[in-house]
């Protein structure tokens, strides 16, 4: 992971310098907003295939489970061979991905057992993997902080505190003695603490120590200057980097994530789809479908560090959600799943300090209600950035469930009004084509009585009728309403378009 880390310190290097960059992760909003990025854009490109799959529940599972894999491997590493316990070991990664795996073996192996249905398997098989690793825990780790709470909850406006460093110039470490220039030298009583007098007593014995000797490092080196107490000159600074580490583990995945989505696109999609015909294609679905929960578990267990499984499973979940309202091909939800994480995280980010997507002061909301409704409410909004997230998230989503252009609620409440009034014109005008030119013209065509024929209202028929007009359909004159050439063309076409899919339909019928 050093690597991966070092590698992203240098191209930044490349447009700015050590100072900048050092200023740049130190910052908690950005290093929240990259991170978030990086996370969104791993998750919701996998979430998208689970989603269509019907398996988008199964990230919630496997964020409970990857905590036995992490206790698991945990306890191997220790108890076995004897390593130290280290919870940043690639191996407690290796142990959850493992543990993600066996959720998805236990889910299936449940439902082919043909008792119960795939929901019902899932929600038996992760809260038992979740129950032993709890038990492990309270039984072999209770004294490491290897906790649910660790794993269940996580800030992600903290993670710029939780970072590595690297050193790329002036790295030795160096030693002050009391015969160096820079040593400080002062005076310290040797008896005051011993016989319990004070240093202005006349007893008192002092001798010269020096305040600063000792031997530095490159980060306490520019600790010291940070404090005001340079022990070099500036221009002999280390040139130390601190990195967050959740961005190197995230980079990493991501750049997996998106290998393997590229690598195998069409055989991802196929296997979505029709698994049947990718196997009768020569494809491997079930390696793909494991291999897909291979990386679902690698992603959330390195997500946990920043944001939390919580978190995780709404990235994996709401973002192709919303996509998924949006559009109907793949590829265009594989694109904007992830921008709506991003925009997601950087929203609920502005949304957790009380900035509603730039447009509302959510303190000044809280002041608005203690003095209308007289409530006591805290008026200084400071939320949790997590949970913003999830919520600005689900705006989104809900925003995109009402106002989608295609499959909105709304969009489907004009289309739903259009094809009633388009059937209604239909009705009207089929009506007036089949009794125009016969005896009946006069009573079935007064506009007066119109309404009667068809059952509907006097204030529906005359609406109709005020429209057919205006689209030079239908004529009014001396109270009879008459189909004009215009209308006449519409009622053969119509009818032709309806007479032609009755004949393909019987034809069909026949022939079966």
């Amino acid at each position: 992971m050093s690597l991966i880390e070092q590698v992203i310190i240098r191209l930044l290097n490349l447009f700015l310098s050590y100072e900048q960059i050092n200023t740049l992760f130190n910052d908690p909003r950005t290093v929240a907003v990259i991170i978030g990025g990086l996370i969104a854009l791993s998750s919701a490109v996998l979430g998208s295939f689970l989603l269509l799959r019907g398996l988008a529940l199964t990230t919630d599972a496997i964020s409970h489970t990857v905590l036995l894999g992490i206790v698991v491997a945990f306890l191997v590493m220790v108890g076995l061979l004897g390593m130290e316990a280290d919870l940043s070991s690639p191996l407690l990664i290796i142990g959850a991905a493992g543990a993600g795996v066996l959720t998805v073996l236990l889910t299936e192996l449940i439902e082919r057992s043909g008792l119960v249905k795939e929901d019902a398997a899932l929600g038996l098989a992760f809260p038992f993997l979740f129950a032993i690793a709890i038990l492990l825990i309270a039984r072999f780790a209770d004294n490491v902080h290897l906790d649910q709470d660790s794993v269940m909850v996580g800030e992600i406006g903290m993670a710029s505190a939780n970072a590595n460093s690297y050193c790329f110039a002036n790295c030795d470490p160096i030693t002050i003695t009391p015969d160096d220039p820079r040593a400080k030298i002062t005076r310290e009583c040797v008896n005051c603490l011993s016989e319990g007098i004070s240093p202005r007593h006349p007893n008192a014995i002092f001798e010269a120590v020096c305040a600063n000797c000792g031997t530095y490092t490159a980060g306490q080196i520019i600790a010291q200057a940070s404090r005001g107490n340079p022990l070099v000159a500036p221009e002999d600074n280390p040139q130390l980097v601190f990195i967050p580490k959740s961005l190197g583990v995230m980079s990493l995945l991501m750049l997996i994530t998106l290998a393997f989505v590229g690598l195998v696109y069409k055989e991802l999609k196929l296997a979505t789809f029709d698994a049947d015909l990718a196997k009768a294609f020569g494809f491997r679905p079930a390696l793909l479908h494991y291999l897909l929960m291979v990386l679902t578990s690698l992603v959330a267990v390195g997500a946990f560090d920043a944001v939390g499984s919580i978190l995780v499973v709404a990235f994996f979940i709401i973002p192709p959600a919303t996509a998924y309202l949006l559009t109907n091909r793949l590829w265009l939800m594989l694109a904007l799943s992830p921008l709506i994480g991003v925009i997601s995280v950087f929203t609920g980010y502005e949304f957790a300090k009380g900035n509603f997507l730039g447009l509302i002061d959510m303190s000044a909301v809280m002041r608005w209600l203690n003095s209308t409704f007289g409530l006591n409410l805290h008026t200084t909004w400071d939320s949790s950035i997590s949970a913003s997230i999830v919520l600005m998230m689900f705006f989104f989503l809900l925003m995109t469930w009402l106002f989608s252009p295609k499959f909105g609620v709304v969009a489907l409440m004009i289309q739903r009004r259009n094809q009633q009034r388009q059937f209604a014109e239909q009705v009207v005008l089929e009506h007036i084509y089949h009794h125009q030119h016969t005896e009946a013209e006069s009573t079935e065509l007064c506009a007066a009585t119109l309404h009667e024929h068809l059952k509907w209202s006097k204030r529906r028929m005359m609406w109709c009728i005020a429209r057919l007009r205006a689209l030079h359909y239908i004529t009014l004159q001396a109270g009879q309403v008459a189909l004009t050439e215009r209308g006449e063309q519409r009622v053969r076409q119509f009818n032709r378009d309806v007479l032609g899919l009755s004949i393909i339909s019987d034809t069909t019928t026949i022939v079966t």
